[in-house]
């Protein structure tokens, strides 16, 4: 399998957090999720794959064969889209347009318009419009994402751009990367962070979970809903079920949580219902077995 990014090894040490050793793919031609509660190392993961904040060791390979040294290459083809600030806050769409083309050749300023106005954001050629500043959460992430995608590049690296989206734009944006992906079929990539998967599991093909700053579980969604199942059943069948589970959650009537699929057949026996998870399902079982573990 041909990798975007290929993530040998990673770390960068801080005085209150260490992120890694990481190692992880990024498959070329899918949608990849990094999923992690606040705090788990995602935004530091992009930063370093972005050339934005300096690693303390390891390596990333892009595209099979380039590394940082390559950066002048990797510029043009990575479409990098932080969550906050991502331009002066005093810019307008125009402004913003007119900064692009200058800093990238391969910026659309014909397709921003047209993202623009696909974001309901307005017209980037009007005389009169409103600086970042005076722009909601949700129409600032619209307009960072509307410029990144303008542009013609190979991967997209979006750090939360979910974050501030309404349920509509969430949506939208699903879409979006399904666009993306198609236009280059199996050439194109796209790698996003989030702490709640809910309104993006469509667009989402592999998963990579991330807890106190180290890869948990990694791969393509329909192989973990295979390798996963979601386990619930009456309080009476708790405590024979708990020892098989991963996750758990109960009280006296009910129990519910996450379980190796080939501990099926055994938990069936205590009359339990098993079934196939949902990949919020599965994000909220992996990630809680990860705090149950660190509290250990």
């Amino acid at each position: 399998m041909k990798n975007a990014i290929k993530i040998n090894g990673i770390t960068k040490k801080y005085k209150d957090f260490t992120l890694g050793e990481v190692h992880a793919e990024i498959p070329c031609g899918f949608a990849t999720a990094l999923i992690g509660a606040n705090g788990a190392g995602k935004t530091t993961l992009i930063d370093i794959l972005c050339g934005v904040t300096a690693k303390t060791s390891g390596e990333a390979t892009y595209f099979d064969s380039l590394t940082h040294k390559d950066d002048d290459v990797l510029r043009n083809k990575i479409g990098y889209c932080s969550s906050v600030n991502f331009f002066p806050m005093d810019w307008t769409l125009k402004t913003i347009a007119n900064s692009m083309e200058l800093g990238f050749d391969n910026f659309d300023r014909a397709k921003f318009a047209e993202l623009c106005k696909r974001f309901k954001l307005g017209n980037p050629a009007e005389k009169k419009q409103k600086k970042l500043i005076k722009l909601s959460d949700g129409n600032k992430m619209r307009t960072y994402l509307a410029a990144v995608l303008a542009r013609d590049t190979e991967i997209l690296v979006l750090d939360e751009p979910a974050s501030s989206l309404d349920p509509l734009a969430r949506d939208l944006l699903c879409d979006m990367f399904r666009e993306y992906l198609a236009e280059r079929d199996g050439e194109r990539s796209v790698l996003f962070s989030t702490h709640n998967i809910a309104d993006m599991e469509y667009a989402t093909d592999y998963a990579i979970f991330m807890a106190h700053g180290q890869v948990i579980e990694q791969g393509f969604v329909e192989d973990l809903k295979q390798k996963y199942i979601l386990v619930h059943g009456d309080g009476k069948s708790a405590d024979k079920a708990q020892p098989f589970m991963l996750s758990f959650t109960g009280n006296k009537t009910s129990f519910e949580g996450i379980a190796l699929a080939e501990n099926a057949d055994m938990l069936r026996t205590y009359d339990t219902a098993v079934e196939a998870p949902t990949l919020q399902q599965l994000s909220v079982g992996i990630l809680r077995k990860a705090e149950e573990d660190e509290e250990k």
